[in-house]
């Protein structure tokens, strides 16, 4: 069997092997070697454990650690609202989902709702067996004992799609200077702004909330960063800059740093660089995509050893008609760099997995051959209680006017949390879950590779399939009902089950 080659992360605070204390895991690459449950329906109520109905919609990628999950929601709203601020902290009993304990981390700066890219309950909370520490996106960071006791507080202004993670007692997070405009975006009027107003990664220590340091080399607002071990023992983070709305940083590329005090270690410029992607290392190892090329740098050095095309006569398992057939297809240019869907990619094993940007297509390359793989999968799958299922099939549009790949649904998602209220603010969010969104990361367990798209849809892959085609494809689950259960955060696990956060669930998968 081909293992996964988790790098060792050290903590200060003995954790549960099987807990999934911070977003990324506990091996910071969104894996572990547990299985768990592949196939279920929140519809049809088959293996699901249990069901957290959520008075507000969230995105936080639930974290499990010593018997709880820990997740976020925005507080709740009075009526239809696109703009939100202040949100609640959850601890729930793992078992059961009874409510252990609720605070409230109000705002400052509101962001849009249930946004397809992230919104102020989006950062994934962090446990290190004696604290846990939550994130609003609005307004600052709080740290809380493990019965809800407050710690410390810091009013340090993050970003919704921080992935903040332990290292040797320290909490490390992306911070931000800039705040967003009272709509909720962020603006392009920072794009010459000087390194004073760079976003860059910051440590923290986890006891007393004070700074350790601050990377000197700036990150784009909407990296994944993951916790890396090189072979020779060091900790690092890889870190990429450029991307859509301005970004300040400079020089648009890749630095990796190191997360014993935050120094570059290396930087590699590449121009019209997109930034927004997992960043993970194997073998010393650190693969990225720029443009419509697949890169595999050395991880020590930062030079480009090898380049793949991902777009150019590329061989694709298409469904046509009802049967599969492959071809060698070029994918046109998505302009500004946009070839992947945001941080849907994730390197397991030697398989780098994402998802195209133009089409619904799951994509892997071989890191070692440079070989690259397409399989369509289905946009959307429609599950009725008593009924069939259903498959949507990505049509393309004759025409301008017919509706595009983000736009092709069986039912738009309504966006209303479970008491009724419409609770968005970019109209993205009722699409598909393709197209120009940040998707939620995929994540590991076992041989499986689980890939959750906006639409509630889930995917399970056999990540180590020798082809990718339609027999890897284990299942593909429901997370609700269609147009119902929209979700941007990542699948966790622990204990043999999957949690999953919806706009109006938080959900354990298991027999």
């Amino acid at each position: 069997m081909i293992r996964l080659l988790l790098p060792l992360i050290f903590f200060s605070t003995p954790i549960p092997a099987a807990d999934w204390f911070q977003g990324s895991s506990a091996s910071g690459n969104f894996s572990t070697e547990s299985p768990a449950p592949t196939h279920w329906s929140v519809v049809n109520n088959e293996n699901i454990r249990w069901k957290l109905t959520l008075p507000e919609t969230g995105q936080s990628t639930p974290v499990i650690a010593s018997g709880k999950v820990y997740f976020s929601t925005l507080k709740e709203v009075a009526e239809d609202s696109s703009l939100g601020k202040d949100i609640i902290a959850w601890c729930v009993d793992e078992k059961t989902g009874e409510v252990v304990w609720k605070r409230e981390l109000q705002g400052r700066h509101p962001l849009r709702l249930s946004g397809c890219f992230s919104d102020s309950s989006s950062p994934p909370a962090v446990c290190d067996g004696e604290r846990v520490v939550f994130i609003n996106a609005s307004s600052g960071i709080a740290c809380f004992d493990l019965d809800g006791n407050p710690v410390w507080k810091k009013e340090i202004l993050s970003v919704g799609r921080t992935l903040p993670f332990l290292h040797e007692g320290n909490l490390i997070f992306t911070r931000q200077i800039y705040p967003p405009e009272p709509d909720g975006n962020f603006p392009h009027k920072y794009a010459d702004s000087p390194k004073e107003m760079w976003t860059q990664l910051q440590a923290i220590d986890m006891k007393s909330g004070e700074p350790v340091w601050t990377t000197e080399c700036g990150l784009n607002m909407g990296c994944a960063i993951l916790p890396q071990r090189l072979l020779d023992g060091r900790a690092v983070a890889a870190v990429g800059r450029g991307g859509g709305h301005g970004p300040p940083e400079k020089p648009d590329g890749i630095s990796l740093v190191d997360l014993s005090d935050g120094s570059t270690i290396w930087t590699l410029p590449l121009e019209k660089f997109m930034a927004t992607m997992s960043y993970r290392i194997r073998n010393d190892v650190l693969p990225v995509f720029h443009q419509g090329e697949h890169l595999c740098l050395d991880a020590t050095t930062g030079e480009i050893t090898s380049r793949s095309s991902i777009i150019n006569e590329v061989p694709v398992r298409l469904w046509n008609d009802g049967q599969r057939v492959i071809r060698p297809v070029t994918i046109p240019d998505a302009g500004k760099g946009r070839m992947i869907t945001q941080t849907s990619n994730l390197l397991v094993g030697k398989w780098h997995y994402f998802r195209s940007y133009k089409r619904p297509w799951l994509g892997r390359v071989d890191i070692e051959s440079g070989a690259v793989e397409y399989l369509e999968l289905p946009l959307q799958l429609s599950r009725v209680k008593g009924e069939a299922d259903q498959l949507l099939w990505y049509v393309e549009p004759a025409s301008k006017k017919e509706p595009k790949l983000e736009q092709q649904v069986f039912v738009n998602n309504d966006m209303k949390n479970s008491r009724g209220f419409v609770v968005f603010g970019d109209k993205r969010s009722k699409g598909s879950g393709w197209g120009h969104i940040a998707s939620p990361t995929p994540s590991v367990a076992g041989d499986h590779l689980y890939v959750p798209v906006m639409n509630g849809t889930v995917y399970v892959i056999r990540w180590n399939a020798e082809t990718l085609d339609e027999s890897a494809v284990v299942a593909i689950n429901d997370l609700g009902p269609v147009g119902q259960s929209y979700t941007r955060a990542g699948l966790s696990f622990s204990d043999g089950a999957a949690f999953a956060h919806t706009i109006r669930e938080l959900i354990c998968i298991g027999e």
